[in-house]
């Protein structure tokens, strides 16, 4: 891998700004970071005062581009990597619906081995969006995909992940949920609560045994009220959650994203986008999980019925959809950053001396410039 230095950069970092910066690019790695002075025998890229991020982390998409998980196709799970990645994404995590349990096995055992082949956005793990989640809360899940929980059918997953199961989204009011817990707590899955009908008291004993982050906040759950604070509620005044913001506007109101910030700390909060497959998709039959959807004012929504059925989001746009609404622009990219990363326990989603050189370019506008991974231009 080659070596090369970034100069004129204004590096965005622990929530400040810092103009007229240097980034040492080595082996892939990130060398130096400071005002450094520009060396002759290496090939030097002047940045021109565009800000220089981290790489963008979503950690719950369904697809992007026309490509997903849900075809069980390996090439469409690269695809979508190479897709993303040109949308300044450098670590995802796939995330599947509710399904059978056996079509969820067959899904894993195909699409892991590729994990590692990807020449675009790094594949994280896998995020598993139920099946163990409330049957009053489905959004767009398939009633009869909706099961109750069985660690024994979540170990086969784990298997035919190879491991690679990164997050379950699980409803935390649900019986017999401690063997799935634990399980989840031994092999490092982070466990979310979402598609949820659970009260305020469910919630808060879900947190004592480690469910603190809380899937698509607001969306597909108990919604708050001031007598009963329930599952939203929770999730809101409670600083031990932390929680994904879908961030176009539909799913939740614009004027509530920015309450967000001023109801939890900036680091409680990670941007996500929830695109479905079609997202970006030019032209052609638009299906995600199995069924038509419609594209109307910038969100999914499924034809039969005409329920929201996930967004057509990018993190550009989300984190741009951010700062219009009153975030600064260092917390914005770090709800896209280092909060996911952080959420998952990873070494992602900051730029420090020896982390991967995943970072991206961006203009004044928030205009996408360039994409590095692994120190390679994308």
């Amino acid at each position: 891998m080659k070596t090369f230095l970034i100069k004129n950069a204004v590096l965005i970092k622990d929530n400040q700004t810092r103009p007229n910066t240097s980034i040492l690019v080595k082996d892939g790695k990130i060398a130096a970071l400071d005002k450094m002075p520009v060396p002759t025998d290496i090939p030097v890229v002047d940045a021109h005062a565009s800000y220089v991020a981290p790489g963008f982390i979503d950690t719950h998409i369904h697809g992007f581009g026309g490509y997903g998980p849900e075809t069980s196709q390996p090439e469409d799970l690269l695809r979508l990597s190479e897709a993303l990645a040109r949308q300044g994404v450098t670590s995802f995590c796939p995330t599947l619906y509710s399904a059978p349990a056996e079509k969820i096995t067959h899904q894993l055992n195909t699409l892991a081995p590729v994990i590692g082949q990807e020449k675009g956005a790094k594949i994280i793990g896998f995020h598993l969006e139920g099946p163990f989640i409330s049957p009053d809360k489905p959004g767009v899940m398939k009633p009869q995909d909706i099961l109750t929980p069985n660690v024994k059918l979540l170990e086969t997953w784990y298997n035919a992940a190879r491991g690679k199961i990164a997050a379950i989204t699980l409803a935390p009011e649900l019986p017999n949920l401690e063997p799935v817990l634990h399980f989840c707590s031994e092999h490092h899955i982070r466990v979310q609560a979402g598609h949820t009908n659970a009260t305020y008291e469910q919630m808060m004993q879900g947190a004592q045994n480690g469910i603190i982050h809380v899937t698509h906040l607001f969306n597909a759950m108990r919604p708050f009220t001031h007598r009963a604070p329930h599952a939203a509620g929770a999730a809101l005044m409670e600083d031990i959650f932390s929680c994904e913001i879908i961030a176009d506007g539909v799913h939740v109101h614009p004027a509530v994203v920015s309450f967000l910030r001023k109801a939890k700390p900036a680091e409680k909060i990670v941007l996500v986008t929830d695109a479905l497959r079609p997202t970006g998709q030019p032209e052609g039959s638009f299906i995600a999980n199995d069924e038509e959807v419609i594209l109307e004012n910038g969100a999914w929504y499924r034809k039969a019925d005409h329920t929201l059925a996930g967004s057509a989001l990018t993190l550009l746009q989300g984190v741009r959809n951010l700062v219009a609404w009153g975030y600064s622009l260092p917390q914005a990219l770090q709800c896209a950053t280092v909060n996911p990363a952080r959420v998952l326990g990873l070494p992602l989603g900051d730029l420090n001396i020896g982390t991967s050189a995943d970072f991206i370019l961006l203009s004044p506008q928030l205009e996408l410039q360039a994409v590095y991974i692994n120190g390679e231009k994308i």
